[in-house]
């Protein structure tokens, strides 16, 4: 009936709490966590599908908080609850028949507690570990600012296959279906959608004229600015997102190398080229920075994209178990594999070729600190401005020599780039 919410389904309710638990074991990425139950659990409708990722993920973000209201020992149960009270307002009506009689005069109390005296960790809703090593690039308030904008989901963004297809007509074949979108503020190649539908099976998807991806990875790609007939190598390519935009930029020309220490992640690869009629790429898999297959290159490339294994932090919309798994030991392992795999793909670039490292991380140790230690040993490499690169793509953005992204500011995920060229000899 109009007007009246439905009951919450039990069996879904226990669903959403199994997930959640095996989620704050921290074991694995949440991501994969409810993939793994949604492909043991086929026959859950969509919306059911949602309210488990949202319940999750709700939690995720919010759990220092919640751990105020509920306790800090309070089981997964209590704590997806509490979210659902507090963090989605849902009435104890709508809850009724899935309590207790013992939750219903808890959730009650729950409603009307508040908390004082927060330390900043909790009102960032971070370990505070990660609020120290942030405080002094952002400061209080900007660490405040940034912790809201990454406390929130983010939204779909899409990036058009200009081999195959251009914004406006995407646009509005998107909008002939009841999908609103905008362009996006910086990304010529970008739209956002204010919906977040399935988009695997749509035509658009299907026939390569768009992928999803966040528009701050679209400017990464673009700061490459491969172009036609170029030797361009993705020392990290992973599933290929940013693989598949270099192509595209270089309009299926030249050769473009996907290096990846994964055979599985590169076989995901390999359709999504066809999808995107590209035939410029070729994917290899190799044991590691220092394998012989990349010392073929040495000084032949054009262009180098070492877009690092990292924390991930600046994911945190998308990911936010990231905060949580993540120590400062694995920070530091991270440190010394970024500066070994920086090492290694600097001998591809050729004289006047260019070296782009990025990360998804918002840390200084990720990425400032790399950066500066490469440059004071390597005199045969200097820095260009990112800003003046982009400008040159027809890309408007306040950055100085270095690309800084974060949520707050720029409407995306949080990223760092740093253009290095090879002097020539």
């Amino acid at each position: 009936m109009s007007g009246v919410e439905a009951p919450l389904s039990r069996a879904v309710l226990d669903q959403a709490v199994q997930v959640l638990g095996s989620v704050l074991s921290f074991r694995q990425p949440a991501d994969g966590v409810l993939s793994r139950h949604f492909r043991e659990h086929r026959r859950l409708g969509q919306r059911d599908r949602a309210f488990i990722a949202e319940g999750v993920y709700g939690v995720v973000r919010r759990l220092r908080w919640l751990r105020r209201l509920a306790g800090h020992h309070a089981t997964p149960r209590q704590l997806l609850l509490t979210w659902l009270v507090r963090g989605e307002g849902m009435s104890l009506r709508r809850l009724h028949e899935v309590l207790k009689p013992p939750e219903r005069e808890w959730l009650a109390e729950i409603r009307s507690r508040l908390i004082t005296d927060e330390t900043l960790g909790e009102r960032c809703d971070m370990p505070d570990w990660l609020v120290e090593r942030l405080l002094p690039t952002f400061g209080e308030a900007g660490l405040l600012s940034l912790a809201r904008s990454l406390n929130r989901p983010a939204p779909l963004d899409l990036r058009i296959n200009p081999l195959r297809a251009d914004r406006t007509s995407v646009r509005e074949a998107l909008a002939a279906d009841g999908l609103l979108a905008d362009e996006c503020r910086y990304s010529p190649l970008a739209l956002r959608l204010g919906q977040k539908p399935a988009l695997a099976r749509h035509p658009l998807f299907v026939e390569g004229k768009i992928e999803v991806q966040d528009e701050g990875s679209q400017l990464l790609a673009m700061l490459v600015a491969p172009r036609r007939g170029e030797l361009v190598v993705d020392f990290c390519a992973g599933a290929g997102g940013k693989t598949l935009h270099l192509g595209a930029l270089m309009k299926n020309t030249g050769r473009l190398y996907a290096y990846d220490v994964s055979e599985r992640r590169l076989a995901r690869l390999k359709p999504r080229l066809s999808r995107a009629g590209l035939s410029n790429v070729h994917p290899v898999v190799i044991a590691g920075e220092n394998d012989a297959r990349i010392k073929r290159l040495a000084g032949k490339a054009d262009r180098v994209l070492v877009d690092a294994p990292c924390s991930g932090l600046g994911t945190l919309r998308r990911n936010p178990d990231l905060k949580w798994r993540n120590t400062p030991q694995s920070i530091a392992e991270l440190v010394d594999k970024q500066a070994a795999i920086l090492a290694a793909a600097a001998r591809l670039p050729k004289p006047g070729g260019r070296l782009i490292y990025a990360t998804c991380s918002l840390l200084r140790e990720e990425n400032d600190a790399i950066v500066d230690a490469f440059l004071a040993e390597n005199p045969a490499y200097r820095e260009r401005s990112a800003e003046d690169l982009l400008k040159e793509q027809g890309v408007a953005i306040d950055c100085d020599t270095r690309l800084r992204l974060q949520p707050d500011r720029h409407e995306c995920d949080g990223f760092f780039a740093a253009v290095l060229e090879r002097c020539m000899d």
